[in-house]
């Protein structure tokens, strides 16, 4: 009952609030920028799709007539791209590693401190164009007319391996949400920073969900893939696959990390909770002797 409450208590908080437009359009601005992470990572694993089938099948390169534009997008945007999902990956398992898990709010205790407001400016506006133009360039290179499957190739990971990804993608995606989104966000919007609430992280999390049953859970196993099958098919393994497989088992290792913590924080609450009934039941005997 006490959980219920405070969470009903914070429900009724921010059901006062949410009635000025302001509020509105900040979670909607926080939530849509917030996706831009994992959508560079379904950006990534179609390029990275696209570039095989291109090694593959050379004829594919005559059809595309815009060689300067289609080198932009094969070559030069996913590297940026990569940089940039790196660093804030291992940021993420650092933060994994020193954080707290609680229930309703984050813990601050972590050795990582949110970037200046510039940097986070600069982070947000990079990957904001690296992903407007890498969708828009795709699509102009003909990335997303063709019919193959640039998905599975004949490969399926696990529900579980799949999940595990997923709640590391989250974490990952939380962090970018509240060390460099919100900052920026909060700022343009109310002029200050302000504390995140758990609405935020609902919101950013729902539609990380849609994002990833809609398309995400099955073309970003491309990124580990491509070095897997260049491997048995005896091609060169690139730079870019390289990097690719460990960003995807980088963030696997973010939510193998997420579950670990969460089994042990079971683990003591249950052990402190049955500490807690016995001491309980070794205090009513002596408060009855001293009644007799």
């Amino acid at each position: 009952m006490g959980w219920h409450r405070i969470w009903m208590q914070k429900a009724k908080e921010y059901a006062l609030n949410f009635v000025c437009p302001l509020e509105v359009f900040h979670l909607f601005a926080l939530t849509i920028l917030s996706l831009l992470l994992p959508t560079s990572f379904l950006l990534l694993a179609r390029l990275s799709g696209f570039h095989y089938y291109l090694q593959t099948l050379p004829w594919l390169q005559y059809s595309y007539p815009s060689l300067y534009l289609f080198s932009l997008v094969i070559r030069i945007n996913p590297n940026i791209l990569f940089l940039l999902l790196s660093i804030l990956t291992i940021a993420t398992l650092i933060q994994s590693f020193t954080s707290k898990i609680t229930l309703l709010t984050h813990s601050s205790t972590s050795v990582l401190n949110p970037p200046p407001l510039y940097a986070s400016w600069i982070l947000l506006c990079t990957f904001q164009i690296c992903v407007g133009f890498g969708i828009e360039g795709s699509i102009a290179v003909g990335v997303y007319d063709s019919d193959s499957d640039y998905s599975s190739f004949g490969f399926e990971r696990s529900f579980l391996s799949r999940l595990i990804f997923l709640l590391g993608l989250h974490e990952t995606t939380q962090v970018w949400s509240r060390m460099v989104v919100k900052p920026v966000v909060d700022d343009t919007v109310f002029g200050n920073s302000r504390k995140e609430r758990w609405v935020e992280r609902a919101a950013v999390a729902a539609s990380l969900g849609g994002l990833w049953w809609w398309r995400l859970r099955e073309e970003v196993e491309t990124l580990v893939l491509m070095a897997e099958v260049k491997t048995e098919q005896l091609m060169d393994v690139e730079m870019d696959d390289f990097v690719g497989w460990w960003l995807y088992y980088l963030t696997v290792t973010i939510g193998m990390v997420r579950i670990v913590k969460g089994l042990m924080w079971m683990i003591m609450m249950s052990l402190c909770r049955r500490r807690a009934i016995g001491m309980n039941s070794m205090d009513e005997p002596s408060e009855n002797d001293q009644k007799v």
